[in-house]
């Protein structure tokens, strides 16, 4: 009985035992199911957050939606592979121009469709995925996606293809779309800031414009009661100055310098001071009026600029303040919201995946000063700007000859050679053998004297490179920015492999090696270039526009869509109206361009038959003569004289807007890189270095052309202060719009970099594109 209670006990004793393990594995897997919704939740949070962020650094004004899923995608969307991918099918959507009729390299036309249609289902499913992204309602009232455009060119391909197959002549009108993918894109934003750029001036410009045309036309007008009763002849023998709309055009075409002094000459050897008339002309249209458009152009260029520039950073202030919200923890009861300092690093982590420790830890200092471990709002918003200062990180390494051998390499000769390396002397010396050396090149190079001094100045120039080799740690010598070391060693190496094959074909029999002979004087000249880094004021002048390099580039898509536009209208009007036949044809067709209507013309006379559009490489190539202008005529008179207002509005488009407005830009950016201080952030993040003692001596780098020996360090690397040294690259920014905020930054309202309380995802700034 005894052993019966005793057993009844201990049965009752382990189901409680069965039951309290079985509560306390439920409750550890509700732990466990918490932890992981907590940890799901920070990280949903922590990838929001990086997306406002980077958002905010890069300027990017999409309303996505700010669900875990659509965050995902979104960051997927903005993935760097993606995006190349995106530029890649772009640039062969652009490319099928050189194979299709009229081709540089004919392909069937099967081919160049299907590599058409790859293309265009490409880029529906880059609109697809983007619409995933948005709301669907903000994604049908976004202008940019054209979806019409592409079935536009399937409606194209498939009208075309049809012609072709029944043997119809047809036209490839959906061509002209294809450079708009370049202003459709997202990553277009850019570009299409440059178009309403046009868009704004265009009402002011007109107004310029009228007042021009009516200079035209007054002049015109005079010339004509001058001149035509006189019985003149051009030097074609036609009448001078007889039919008005042909006096228009002529003294329009006076403008552009390209009939100058043709124009004048039967007035001029008739009479001395008819030439008066034509000096008021063009000092009137040339350059009164000339100035005026640009003058106008970049009035109204710099003010329409500014208004986007200060929404731009109202968008950046309301994106980090969403961050801000997504990331705040509350301190304690009635504190105000933080950010912990554990976040933040993982935000940043996520933001710029490349940054080194040392970096990120310098950016924290500035923004936590009082080393509190944790930031305010205010402190917080200005991350995105910070993460655009360019730090220059400099790792100091010993030199590898030093650990090898260290007494021979630290002994007084070793310290004596390393002195006079680093003498500025020593750079001047090399300054005058450049020179002599361009002195040489200029000589006859059949001379022995002069063919051989070169084998003496390749040898001069490997001993610089081995000396200062000798002298600087080689990993630094050779860093990612540091451009002139770069540029010599390739140069040299490249000229003496150059220099080595070109004498040895010349010691074979039968080859006189002149396409190697023409690769050795190229690089011999443009060893002539190092020169410049030389002069202080020619490197700065230099670095500010290597600067502003990536802000000129938005102006080169613009005038690659305008050409291609116009050199696809081009083709499709005047293909095959100018025929070039080669130097060493002997057609009777090629003394007027395979087209009898220009026979005795100017422009088969010039030879300028070579100037069509019987393909895309000549269209382009022809474009960009009527760019720096020259003359059109053949066009005119092989087909009809309405053809002379394609080239009118090319050249008002180009020349007088886009060109203008392109000088607009340069002329702001330039004055902004080559002359302002450095901003307020910049000066933080420079006495913080100081501060730390981690700064870099100006005359340490002073002598390279973007004031750089930039290294990433690894975050377990060493950790005394000589081995890891910082710079502000003061006047360099990481993006276009960084620099294009800096050239509006003391117009901008106090305000505008007020972040704003509201809760939720964004509305973007509205640019009425």
């Amino acid at each position: 009985h005894t052993y019966r209670n005793n057993n009844h006990t201990n049965n009752k004793h382990i189901n409680n035992n069965t039951h309290n393990n079985t509560k306390t594995n439920k409750n550890k897997d509700n732990d466990n199911d918490n932890d992981d919704n907590k940890n799901n939740d920070n990280d949903n949070d922590d990838n929001l957050a990086s997306v406002f962020v980077s958002d905010a650094q890069f300027n990017r004004n999409i309303f996505f939606d700010s669900s875990p899923q659509a965050v995902r995608l979104y960051m997927l969307y903005n993935h760097w592979g993606l995006q190349v991918t995106l530029y890649i099918f772009i640039l062969v959507d652009l490319s099928l121009a050189l194979f299709e009729e009229p081709a540089v390299l004919p392909l069937p036309l099967w081919a160049t469709m299907s590599v058409e249609l790859l293309c265009v289902v490409v880029f529906m499913a880059r609109l697809v995925h983007y619409a995933k992204v948005i709301p669907r309602d903000k994604f049908w009232k976004d202008p940019k996606n054209l979806s019409l455009l592409f079935q536009l060119t399937l409606l194209d391909m498939l009208i075309y293809g049809s012609l072709r197959a029944l043997d119809c002549s047809g036209v490839r009108w959906s061509r002209v779309f294809r450079p708009l993918l370049l202003v459709n894109i997202t990553e277009g934003r850019r570009l299409r800031q440059a178009f309403r750029s046009i868009r704004n001036a265009l009402p002011q410009i007109l107004l310029v414009f009228l007042l021009f045309i009516f200079s035209i036309l007054i002049f015109s007008l005079m010339a004509l009661k001058l001149f035509s009763k006189r019985g003149l002849r051009t030097t074609d023998g036609a009448p001078y100055f007889t039919n008005f709309l042909q006096i228009v055009f002529d003294l329009y075409v006076l403008v552009t310098t390209a009939n100058s002094p043709d124009v004048m000459m039967p007035a001029y050897n008739s009479s001395s001071i008819f030439s008066i008339f034509f000096i008021i002309f063009i000092l009137v249209n040339v350059y009164i009026f000339m100035s005026v458009f640009l003058a106008v152009v970049y009035n109204n260029y710099k003010k329409h600029l500014k208004e986007e520039v200060r929404q731009l950073v109202r968008a950046k202030r309301h994106k980090m303040a969403r961050a801000f919200a997504v990331l705040q923890q509350k301190s304690g009861e009635g504190a105000e919201p933080v950010v912990t300092h554990d976040r933040w690093s993982r935000l940043v982590r996520r933001v710029r995946p490349d940054i080194s420790h040392a970096h990120k830890e310098l950016l924290w200092s500035v923004c936590d000063p009082e080393e509190k471990g944790v930031i305010g709002k205010l402190a917080f918003v200005q991350l995105a700007d910070l993460l655009n200062i360019e730090v220059i990180t400099v790792k100091q390494r010993p030199h590898p000859l030093q650990n090898l051998c260290p007494a021979l390499y630290l002994s007084k000769p070793s310290r004596l050679l390393s002195s006079i390396v680093q003498h500025r002397g020593f750079v001047i010396l090399f300054d005058l053998i450049i020179l002599a050396n361009a002195v040489f090149i200029a000589l006859d190079e059949e001379n022995p004297l002069i063919s051989n001094s070169e084998w003496f100045f390749l040898v001069v120039y490997l001993l610089e490179i081995l000396l200062k080799l000798y002298v600087h740690e080689p990993r630094g010598f050779f860093s990612r920015h540091n451009f002139w070391n770069w540029f010599d060693t390739i140069i040299v190496v490249a000229a003496l492999i150059a220099t080595i094959v070109n004498s040895a074909l010349k010691s074979s029999s039968g080859y006189t090696s002149r396409q190697v002979l023409d690769i050795v004087f190229i690089l011999r000249v443009l060893r002539l270039i190092r020169v410049v880094d030389s002069i202080d004021r020619f490197r700065a002048i230099i670095n500010t526009l290597i600067r502003i390099g990536p802000a000129i580039l938005t102006f080169g898509q613009l005038i690659l869509v305008v050409y291609y536009i116009f050199a696809m209208v081009g083709m499709e009007l005047f293909q095959g109206r100018v025929q070039f036949f080669g130097p060493d044809s002997e057609a009777p067709e090629r003394v007027y361009c395979g087209n009898p209507l220009l026979k005795d013309t100017a422009f088969a006379r010039h030879n300028y038959c070579k100037n069509n559009f019987n393909q895309v490489v000549a269209s382009f190539v022809l474009l960009l003569e009527l760019t720096v202008v020259n003359q059109c005529s053949g066009f005119s008179l092989t087909t009809h004289p309405a053809a002379r207002l394609y080239f009118l509005l090319f050249h008002i488009t180009v020349v007088i807007i886009i060109i203008n407005i392109f000088v607009a830009f340069v002329l702001e950016a330039f004055f902004v890189e080559y002359s302002v201080e450095k901003s307020d952030l910049q000066n933080s993040v420079e006495k913080k270095i100081e501060e730390l003692q981690l700064g870099v001596k100006q005359e340490k780098l002073e002598q390279n052309l973007v004031n750089s020996m930039e290294t990433m360090d690894s975050e377990n690397g060493p950790k005394k202060r000589p081995a890891l040294l910082f710079k502000i690259a003061s006047r360099r920014y990481r993006t276009v719009d960084a620099l294009i905020q800096r050239m509006f930054e003391n117009d901008l309202n106090p305000e505008d970099f007020n972040e704003d309380e509201t809760n939720g995802n964004f509305s973007n700034p509205t640019f009425n594109l």
